[in-house]
């Protein structure tokens, strides 16, 4: 390889991933003692109360052809706030785990977060590049929306086998 080249690695993670359960206890410990544990455990809520208004002003907006305005305008608060969790959590991600993002322990939820990010920035450049109508731009942020909503039950589901794990974990066999 060159100097100049950059590889990038997309590795899913193995099957199965751990033994005994999402953290080892080295990861654990750097969890607990990260300061980006306790900023994404404030982004995320607000995130979510950020995506209830903001979902309320679009589904308003297209049904009654009023306040387009303050739905686009929520959905640019919700794309800034996705953006600040985001960055966020890939600086915890490398604290506790060793690299930004596509960790064996958050894989899927990762690849579906790039989704979420793809359609919140594709409704930004709709917005700023004035392409579509209002109700297309909508539609692409009810898309957006949707896959939030399944990337964050996804990240709930991992939050809670995470609170239900043993007191007791291994680390991952070398």
């Amino acid at each position: 390889m060159k100097p100049h080249q950059l590889t990038v690695r997309f590795d899913p993670p193995p099957a199965p991933m751990r033994s005994g359960g999402l953290y080892t206890e080295a990861e654990r410990a750097r969890r607990d003692a990260s300061v980006w544990t306790f900023v994404q455990g404030i982004l995320a809520p607000l995130q979510f109360l950020v995506f209830l208004v903001s979902l309320a002003l679009v589904l308003w907006c297209l049904a009654t052809g009023e306040g387009a305005f303050a739905a686009a305008a929520s959905v640019v608060v919700k794309t800034l706030v996705l953006y600040a969790i985001m960055i966020t959590g890939s600086i915890w991600e490398k604290v506790v785990f060793g690299r930004y993002l596509f960790a064996p322990a958050f894989f899927w939820e990762d690849v579906v977060s790039m989704l979420v990010l793809a359609l919140h920035t594709l409704y930004l450049a709709m917005l700023l590049l004035g392409l579509g109508t209002v109700t297309e731009q909508l539609a692409v942020a009810l898309a957006a929306y949707a896959s939030y909503a399944a990337n964050a039950t996804q990240f709930l589901l991992k939050l809670r086998a995470a609170r239900l794990e043993r007191p007791s974990y291994s680390p991952v066999a070398s």
